[in-house]
C-alpha cells in the first residue's frame, strides 16, 4: 500500500511538472473554454472560485460515491481505476478551466486558491478526525483507520496543491 501511495505522489508531481504541457490539450477553441469564457460571471474571480470550489465538491463526491459502490462488487483493482479516471478528469477540468481565465493574474491565483480550498478544507477535516480519534468501544485496535484518515490527508492535500498549480499557476 505505501508503494502505491509513493508511486502515485511521484505521479502526481511529474503531472505537476510537466502540467503546460497537459494543459495544452485543451484549446482555446473547445466548446467549454468559450462557453466559461463568455460567461459574464466567469470574470469575476469569487464567482469562479466558488464554481472551481463546487466542482472539486461534486468531482470528490462522485469518485467516493462509486468507491463505495465498488464495494458491493468483489472485482479486485476497479478502485485504482476509479481513482485514475478521477484524476484524469479533474485535470481535464482544471485545464478548461484555466485556459478560459481572461483576468489578471492575481484574480487568476485568488480563483485558484478559492477553488482548491475545498480540498484544504478536507485535509483539515481529516486531521482533525485522525487527531480525536477513539476507539468505539474498549480494546477496539484504531490502527486502520488511522492508516485510513492519514491516507486521506495525504491524498487531500495533494489534490490541493495539484489544484491550485493547474488553475492558478500560469507558466504561460
Amino acid at each position: 500500500m505505501s508503494l502505491m501511495l509513493i508511486i502515485g505522489l511521484l505521479g502526481v508531481a511529474a503531472l505537476i511538472l510537466f502540467r503546460n504541457q497537459i494543459k495544452g490539450i485543451v484549446r482555446n477553441d473547445h466548446y467549454l473554454v468559450q462557453k466559461l469564457s463568455r460567461a459574464q460571471w466567469y470574470h469575476n474571480f469569487w464567482l469562479s472560485g466558488l464554481f472551481l470550489f463546487v466542482t472539486n465538491a461534486v468531482l470528490f463526491s462522485c469518485t467516493l460515491l462509486l468507491i463505495i459502490l465498488q464495494l458491493h462488487f468483489a472485482i479486485p483493482i476497479v478502485h485504482l481505476l476509479v481513482m485514475m479516471a478521477a484524476v484524469i478528469v479533474s485535470l481535464y477540468v482544471w485545464s478548461v478551466m484555466h485556459r478560459a481565465w481572461q483576468g489578471s493574474t492575481s484574480g487568476r491565483l485568488k480563483m485558484g486558491c478559492i477553488g482548491s480550498s475545498f480540498y484544504a478544507l478536507l485535509t483539515l477535516a481529516f486531521i482533525y478526525m485522525l487527531i480525536t480519534l477513539e476507539p468505539a468501544y474498549p480494546g477496539e485496535d484504531t490502527f486502520m483507520a488511522a492508516v485510513g484518515l492519514a491516507c486521506g490527508i495525504v491524498v487531500t492535500a495533494v489534490a490541493c496543491t495539484a489544484c491550485l498549480a493547474f488553475t492558478s499557476i500560469s507558466g504561460e
